[in-house]
C-alpha cells in the first residue's frame, strides 16, 4: 500500500510503499476513504510546538518516532477483522476514534478519557495514521459506524468536531449569556454550529479574515468581529476587545474559547472576561504571556485547557450531525501525492473549513 510519511521534521513527506497490515485478535484494518488535514499534522511535520521565550518543545520529547504516517481524522470501510472482533463486519463504513490510550492503566483511561492518557498512543501521531491507503486500528472499540451522513464530512468529527464539542461543554457549563469564539478556522466554525445547537448563548466570533467570518455568520454566529480591521487585539484597550465589551453591555463575556491560543488572543480573552468568567484555551499556536496574578482571584475567573474529547463525546457528536445540527465543511480535496501541498495550504491559511486527502 502507499503511504505519505514524515521522514524528519520540515522535510517533504515521502510516498512510501508499505505492507498492508494484518489484524490480530481485536484489531481491524480499515481501507481509508478520506483523512482530514489538521493543524496537529502541521505540528508533527514541523517537529513540535512554540513555548515562547525561544523555547521549542519537540514532539520526539513526547514520544513521537520518525518516520511516521500522519493523519488522525480517518473514515473508510472495514477491510479485514481480527478473530475476536465483535459488532463489525467487512464493508462497514466507519469513523475511527484516534485518541488511543494505554487501556486501563492510568486514571484517565480508567474513566473513558483515553484522549488524556499519561502515555498516549494516538493514531497519526504516536503510531501510523491515515495518510495511507489502509490503517490498522488497535481495537474495534475505537470504531464508530457511520450512517445517515456523508462519509467524508465525518472526518472532521474525530478531531476538530470532537475538540470543539469538548470546549463548548467546558465553556457553557454555567449557561453563559455571551460566548466569544476566537478563530474561525475548522475548529471555530465547528464550535459555532455546536454552540448554536446545544446552548442559548449569544455567539461572538473573532477572526482576521472576512471570508471566514461570513462563514461563521451563516453557521449561527450572532456577532462577528474582524480584529485586523478594527484594531489591536493585544490588550483590553484594543479596539477588538472594546467591541466585544460593548456587545456584552460592558460587563464582559461569560466564556471565551480561544482556538488560536497565541499570546495576543489569550491576552484578549482574559481582558474581555467578566467576573466569574471562563477562558478555555484550545489552539496550539504557542508562545507565552505574563499574567497579572492578583486579577485571577479578584475576578474569580477560570482558565482551563481542552484537548480533543472522549469516545462517548464522539458518539454524541455523530448523533448531532445525523440530526442536521452540525454540517461539516469539506472545502478542498487532495490526492495522497498532494499531501505536501495540503499541509502547505493549511499553513498559509488557504483552507476554509476542512480539507481531506483521498488516498
Amino acid at each position: 500500500m502507499k503511504a505519505a510519511r514524515i521522514i524528519a521534521p520540515n522535510e517533504p513527506l515521502q510516498i512510501s510503499e508499505l505492507q498492508v497490515p494484518k489484524p490480530q485478535v481485536n484489531q481491524v484494518v480499515v481501507k481509508v476513504k478520506a483523512v482530514g488535514v489538521c493543524h496537529s499534522d502541521l505540528h508533527l511535520w514541523e517537529g513540535g510546538y512554540d513555548l515562547g521565550d525561544g523555547t521549542f518543545m519537540k514532539v520526539t520529547d513526547r514520544g513521537v518516532k520518525y518516520p511516521v504516517t500522519p493523519g488522525h481524522e480517518i473514515v473508510g470501510t472495514v477491510s479485514e477483522i481480527g478473530s475476536r472482533v465483535e459488532g463489525f463486519t467487512v464493508g462497514d463504513k466507519v469513523l475511527i476514534y484516534p485518541w488511543i490510550g494505554c487501556g486501563d492503566k492510568c486514571p484517565a483511561c480508567k474513566t473513558g478519557q483515553d484522549n488524556l492518557c499519561d502515555t498516549p498512543k494516538s493514531l497519526g501521531i504516536f503510531q501510523d495514521g491515515g495518510y495511507a491507503e489502509y490503517v490498522l486500528v488497535p481495537n474495534f472499540k475505537f470504531l464508530a459506524k457511520v450512517s445517515g451522513i456523508d462519509l467524508e464530512a465525518a472526518t472532521s468529527l474525530a478531531c476538530s468536531g470532537l475538540t470543539s464539542y469538548n470546549a463548548i461543554k467546558k465553556a457553557t457549563k454555567n449557561s453563559p449569556e455571551y460566548l466569544v469564539i476566537i478563530g474561525a478556522g475548522g475548529l471555530g466554525l465547528m464550535a459555532v454550529q455546536i454552540a448554536k445547537a446545544i446552548t442559548q448563548a449569544k455567539i461572538i466570533c473573532v477572526d482576521l479574515d472576512d471570508e471566514r467570518l461570513e462563514a461563521a455568520k451563516k453557521m449561527g454566529a450572532d456577532f462577528v468581529i474582524n480584529s485586523s480591521v478594527i484594531g489591536s487585539v493585544t490588550t483590553g484597550s484594543g479596539n477588538a476587545a472594546q467591541k466585544i465589551m460593548s456587545i456584552c453591555n460592558n460587563k464582559g463575556a461569560d466564556s471565551v474559547i480561544d482556538f488560536v491560543n497565541a499570546p495576543q488572543t489569550a491576552k484578549m480573552g482574559i481582558a474581555v472576561l467578566r467576573k466569574r468568567g471562563n477562558l478555555v484555551l484550545v489552539g496550539l499556536f504557542g508562545g507565552s504571556i505574563n499574567l497579572q496574578l492578583v486579577t485571577i482571584p479578584l475576578k474569580a475567573i477560570t482558565i482551563q485547557g481542552a484537548y480533543t474529547g472522549s469516545y462517548n463525546d464522539l458518539v454524541k457528536l455523530l448523533e448531532l450531525t445525523k440530526k442536521g445540527a452540525i454540517k461539516p465543511i469539506i472545502s478542498k480535496r487532495y490526492s495522497l501525492s498532494e499531501a505536501n501541498n495540503a499541509l502547505k495550504d493549511l499553513k498559509e491559511r488557504k483552507i476554509i473549513g476542512r480539507a481531506v486527502i483521498n488516498p
